[in-house]
């Protein structure tokens, strides 16, 4: 078997990093492995009323995981072998299957249309901040462990 983070450095000379199969294959896998738990979560948690609050969950965690882990590999070095493996595979590919915009944006349609068109901006808006301020926290708890060691 293949060493994939020679396989993703290897084809770095020759094209983009989103043009290699090795990458996209890695961001795939990684997908589909963060999409299948936000629906297990959506499944195993149903929202109570109105409001998709496991949605709302599942964006807020996964914006402070994203901070942290970007913020992490960054202060380790460059971006590549492991630390671009990690980055594609838990970054782009699982955190960003796991987070949705598309599931806030139906979210926010369907309150908007049961007449909540308060609590849909409310939500939406809510979502965005919380997620700053997670993905910040994120960034911010990187650097202090980094800073200890």
């Amino acid at each position: 078997m293949t060493d994939p983070t020679r396989a993703i450095d290897a084809e770095s000379a020759r094209r983009p990093l989103h043009l290699r199969p090795s990458a996209v294959a890695i961001v795939f896998v990684g997908g589909t492995l963060g999409t299948a738990v936000r629906e297990a979560l959506s499944l195993a948690l149903p929202d109570r009323g109105s409001v998709p609050w496991t949605i709302l969950g599942i964006n807020v965690a996964g914006a402070f995981a994203l901070g942290l882990l970007l913020e992490s590999l960054s202060l380790g070095g460059p971006d590549r072998g492991g630390r671009r493996f990690v980055r594609l595979i838990a970054g782009t590919g699982f955190l960003g299957g796991f987070t949705t915009y598309s599931a806030l944006a139906v979210g926010m349609a369907k309150l908007a249309t049961d007449g909540l068109t308060g609590i849909a901006v409310g939500y939406g808006l809510g979502t965005v901040v919380a997620g700053l301020v997670a993905a910040a926290a994120g960034v911010a708890i990187a650097r202090a462990v980094r800073g200890r060691r």
